[in-house]
């Protein structure tokens, strides 16, 4: 296996990573945010929010598959940082190094994007539920 194969499938998962990155932050924005300035006082300017960027609603309406979405991502990213978690890096000690950090940063990625995910199923499932 050549050094630029070797690294291929950890760029990948960066890149999956990234797209699952992406994915939990439409849960933050669907509903986290609201729910954060409505606690703030901040309701006119949730109003004005939603004015300038109405998605916001279509989001909020359709927050299940936003999750699903997101938890789909995160298990498919999952499951490529697992199954890469013991490739080999290359042996030139400049690519070994980059590996190892494309190999730390995917993995860094997912446990931000996981992190998003619940935070938003809180204020999404779980905070209504209680009040």
């Amino acid at each position: 296996m050549t050094e630029a194969n070797a690294e291929a499938p950890l760029r990948r998962n960066l890149g999956v990573s990234l797209l699952t990155l992406i994915a939990s932050s439409g849960t933050l924005v669907c509903c986290v945010l609201p729910a954060v300035m409505v606690a703030l006082g901040a309701g006119a300017a949730l109003a004005g929010l939603v004015a300038a960027v109405p998605q916001l609603v279509w989001l909020s309406e359709h927050k299940a598959g936003v999750f699903g979405a997101a938890a789909a991502m995160l298990g498919l990213s999952g499951v490529l940082l697992w199954r890469a978690r013991r490739l080999p890096c290359p042996s030139d000690p400049r690519l070994a190094r980059s590996c190892a950090r494309l190999r730390k940063a995917s993995i860094a990625l997912w446990w931000v994007a996981f992190a998003c995910v619940l935070v938003g199923a809180t204020f999404a499932f779980i905070l209504p539920g209680l009040v």
